[in-house]
């Protein structure tokens, strides 16, 4: 398979795609041909465990690695010595006709590791290959920094830089990557919100000269390495859902899927699972209060918000006004034109706005994407009613998509949420809704009390710049 920039021009095959990061153009890689999945296809991995259904979805985008090669790495990846068991994604029943997908059980606490344990395992493969290295840069707004790092941490052929805003993350956050002390590991706490690291990060690598002299590459969620890694846990649920249904009524059986959002990876992931062809009927999004991509997909306007219109949330890792995955999806929108995608992105550099209103009905009625805010208030609510109503303690983040997921459960189709962390990230917020304190464990007050190292800086690309060059790897 080859992939090609949302912007136009070829990128190569899935390992050129996975170095790459940002294409030279600015634009993000997508597959020149989406694959299509049908119900014998799906009848087939029904019986697979996790990292050998991992190794089929994966593998039809990753055609050129050899595919025992590609079984080895998702092994590798998924298991239970990383994942605490085999299974990997459970389901559970949390009432009111949602299934809380759990995709929190890998080191780090968050759904987050099941795409960077894959990352990790296949780029050292790749670089094994070419003896080449590879710094990574990226922008964390809470869980890609910690899930990147502890998949990457002590690799010979890799170094991390990962940019966090200052005090936007909660105590658990910066603990699980400030504790990291390997040589390979730096982290940046940056002046600023999580757009302001992410923007440094977009005008380093758009710098053709500076990525290639410094192999710089990215693992944050404009890898579609991730996004590849991810599309598996919704076919992986939908299985699972189906699983009892008599083989007759399992063709087309149609599930809904809610997914809190902030760059819009985790339910891009979802929309390409439903374009290859599994039976989803709803994407449901939710937002926190930086709503601006609810904003979007109910008018058709994108407006993103600078620093200091960017709220500080219960909800942090959601606290992004400017989704980098987006452009996938307006790609797809349009057409799959680049240049009519790469107008609508110069617009937005121009203007700070896309003006897409016009497609706004498609939203629903072709793609299936619903959205909605929730707030502090609603999480807390939330957290509350979940524990009431099935003993199950949900995080900050996968409140909101429940709270959200509750406008759109409809008879017959089940209501799958994806959870984003374990609670015991964000114990302020679970102690606030539940009343009661969360006593950490004794593995959580070592984490916390362990000494940390972090690189104060100021929204500075030139200071940036300066501290990857003496830093990176050659």
């Amino acid at each position: 398979m080859h992939f090609i920039s949302t912007r136009g021009g070829s990128l190569g095959q899935f390992c050129d795609a996975l170095l790459e990061g940002l294409a030279p153009n600015g634009g993000l890689a997508v597959p020149e041909q989406m694959p299509h999945l049908d119900a014998a296809d799906l009848e087939r991995w029904r019986s697979l465990g996790y990292a050998d259904l991992a190794t089929e979805v994966i593998g039809l985008f990753a055609t050129d690695i050899a595919r025992d090669d590609l079984s080895r790495l998702c092994h590798a990846a998924y298991g239970a010595p990383t994942f605490g068991s085999d299974e990997v994604v459970p389901l559970t029943d949390i009432g009111d006709g949602m299934t809380l997908v759990g995709l929190s059980e890998g080191p780090t606490l968050a759904f987050k590791d099941i795409a960077m344990q894959f990352l990790g395992e296949v780029i050292e493969h790749v670089l094994s290959r070419t003896g080449d290295v590879l710094n990574v840069l990226g922008a964390t707004s809470g869980d890609t920094g910690s899930a990147a790092e502890h998949a990457l941490h002590g690799r010979d052929r890799v170094a991390i830089f990962m940019l966090s805003p200052q005090d936007r993350m909660s105590a658990f956050q910066r603990a699980q990557m400030y504790s990291l002390h390997d040589d390979n590991v730096h982290n940046i706490a940056i002046e600023g919100v999580f757009d302001d690291c992410q923007n440094l990060v977009k005008r380093l690598t758009s710098d053709i000269d500076f990525k290639r002299a410094h192999n710089i590459g990215a693992v944050n969620s404009i890898n579609f390495g991730r996004i590849s890694a991810q599309i598996v846990y919704y076919i992986w649920a939908w299985l699972r859902v189906t699983d009892a249904l008599p083989a007759a009524e399992r063709t087309g059986f149609e599930v809904s899927f809610a997914v809190p959002s902030g760059n819009f990876g985790n339910i891009l992931s979802g929309h390409y699972a439903r374009l290859m062809g599994l039976p989803i009927r709803k994407l449901v999004l939710a937002s926190n209060e930086n709503n601006v991509l609810d904003d979007f997909f109910r008018t058709g306007h994108y407006r993103p918000r600078d620093a200091a219109g960017t709220l500080a949330t219960s909800s942090p890792s959601m606290d992004v006004s400017r989704a980098s995955n987006l452009e996938r999806f307006v790609f797809d929108l349009l057409g799959r034109d680049p240049e009519r995608t790469a107008a609508e992105w110069h617009q937005l550099d121009e203007s700070n706005e896309i003006d897409l209103a016009d497609q706004q009905q498609r939203f629903r009625t072709e793609f299936g994407l619903v959205s909605g805010t929730s707030t502090h208030a609603d999480r807390l609510a939330t957290i509350r009613e979940t524990f009431e109503r099935s003993g199950v303690t949900i995080d900050p983040h996968t409140a909101d998509g429940v709270t959200i997921a509750r406008d759109h459960v409809e008879n017959d189709v089940p209501m799958l949420v994806l959870e984003t962390a374990k609670p015991e990230k964000f114990a302020d917020t679970i102690t606030e809704a539940l009343g009661t304190a969360v006593e950490p464990d004794a593995e959580t007050r070592a984490l916390l009390d362990a000494p940390q190292r972090v690189t104060a800086m100021p929204d500075d690309e030139q200071q940036l710049r300066a501290f990857i060059s003496a830093h990176a790897l050659h």
